[in-house]
């Protein structure tokens, strides 16, 4: 599996697409909205629920799954044009 992690590490989009594929199956499943985690102490309490539920943990791995894979290439790489780029195109 060859990806340009360079590139998606320097893209903004990428890194909100990665929180979100995170936080909103968290929130979801726990119903709680981001307004609820006004203390690291909230945060890491959901966190740790969401660890230890099996739901939740594949879910937030599925999503994130999603996020890695190019829908426009064969298998799980990048092309070999996304391999060449310095930062986000």
């Amino acid at each position: 599996m060859k990806i340009n992690w360079s590139v998606r590490f320097n893209n903004p989009h990428w890194w909100a697409q990665i929180a979100l594929s995170v936080g909103v199956p968290v929130l979801a499943y726990f119903g709680v909205s981001a307004s609820d985690l006004t203390t690291w102490d909230a945060v890491f309490d959901v966190f740790i629920k969401a660890i230890k539920n099996p739901v939740v943990f594949v879910s937030a791995l599925t999503a994130i799954f999603n996020a890695l894979v190019d829908p426009t290439t064969k298998g799980l790489s990048d092309s070999v044009t996304a391999m060449t780029f310095r930062k986000p195109n």
